[in-house]
């Protein structure tokens, strides 16, 4: 099976998205799972990674070469992006197999969600915080020596969560778990049309 995930931005958040996705999927039992990140066309930004016509272009350009599609942005805050993208999945979502999540608030999130925290650190206000990549994921790479990195560390630091999904799952319910759970159901349901 081959999936595509389409960021909003693939120059950082491809760092976290793939090996998330790519352990996500081996523990779905769906190990020969091909998981990309989709490059061609950048979209470079929220603003875009919402419009139907760029999003169409992407399906169009990975037609026949992709099973599963799955837009992953950011919430930002916008408590009304969930109806956005429940758009977005019911006009993509004829055709193909094309899911849509926005983390709660950014994609640092789930990174953070399976990684050891700083003691002083309590998960409840790094769920909460709108501005986690600056508030909590670049304090952490600093202090891991790792912000210089592939991603300012997103490279180093999505690989090592994802060896933890399982956290990743429990602390992000509402956002990753319900999309794994909703991955899970279309790759395995018997009959599902994985176009």
């Amino acid at each position: 099976m081959n999936v595509l995930i389409i960021p909003e931005d693939f120059r950082k958040d491809g760092y976290i998205l793939s090996p998330i996705f790519r352990r996500l999927f081996a523990t779905l039992e769906r190990r020969r799972t091909k998981v990309r990140i989709c490059r061609d066309p950048l979209l470079g930004g929220i603003g875009e990674a919402l419009k139907s016509e760029r999003l169409r272009e992407v399906v169009e350009r990975h037609r026949g070469m992709v099973d599963v599609f799955i837009l992953c942005v950011d919430r930002d805050g916008e408590l009304g992006r969930r109806h956005r993208l429940d758009q977005i999945e019911a006009t993509f979502g004829e055709k193909q197999t094309f899911l849509c999540e926005n983390a709660w608030e950014e994609l640092e999130t789930w990174l953070l969600a399976g990684l050891d925290l700083p003691n002083e650190w309590r998960w409840r206000d790094v769920r909460a915080a709108v501005d986690v990549k600056e508030r909590y994921f670049e304090p952490l790479a600093s202090r891991r020596g790792v912000s210089h990195g592939p991603g300012g560390g997103r490279k180093f630091l999505g690989e090592e969560a994802a060896g933890n999904i399982g956290a990743i799952r429990a602390k992000c319910r509402e956002d990753f778990d319900s999309l794994a759970l909703r991955l899970s159901d279309a790759v395995q349901s018997p009959g599902q049309r994985l176009v």
